[in-house]
């Protein structure tokens, strides 16, 4: 039995959500030595350089930051290493095909304890290119100008 409940977000990666259309989310187990754990407990960590890939029937994390634990000595991690992601066979095969496939990308969104156990949230997406990114920012904004207005549509109403 785990010692805990629920789910407590260690970081996100907001860039990724603008600058890539996400088209499938995996969560995977991720591979972490005993500094980094105490580390990502103390709520430190960068995923917005991050990026995820297969290789030989494997998937890799690369490019996180998670800093060195501050009560540590010989023992710290090395900050931007590699790390190994935990999914199951047949995940791996499909992302390895969307992958090759072209256009798609593995990247990381969230880096979470779940239950005690640290996962990270990996997404199979293809990058937005410049005008993409407006639209998208011009639809939110169009959305948003339309429930105030219906908000306050409904006050003047009652």
């Amino acid at each position: 039995m785990p010692r805990e409940r629920g789910e407590q977000v260690v970081a996100t990666n907001r860039k990724a959500r603008h600058d890539y259309a996400i088209e499938k989310t995996y969560e995977a187990g991720i591979v972490l030595t005993g500094t980094e754990v105490k580390s990502l407990r103390q709520g430190r960590a960068n995923l917005t350089d991050g990026y995820a890939y297969i290789d030989g029937g494997e998937a890799w994390l690369d490019a996180v930051h998670i800093p060195e634990y501050s009560q540590g000595h010989w023992t710290n991690h090395a900050t931007k290493r590699t790390r190994k992601l935990l999914l199951h066979k047949d995940e791996i095969i499909k992302i390895s095909h969307a992958v090759s496939a072209g256009g798609y990308t593995l990247v990381p969104l969230k880096l979470y304890f779940s239950d005690g156990r640290a996962k990270v949230e990996i997404a199979v997406a293809k990058g937005k290119r410049e005008y993409e990114k407006r639209q998208t920012i011009r639809e939110r904004e169009d959305k948003r100008e339309a429930e105030r207005a219906m908000r306050s549509r409904n006050r003047l109403g009652d």
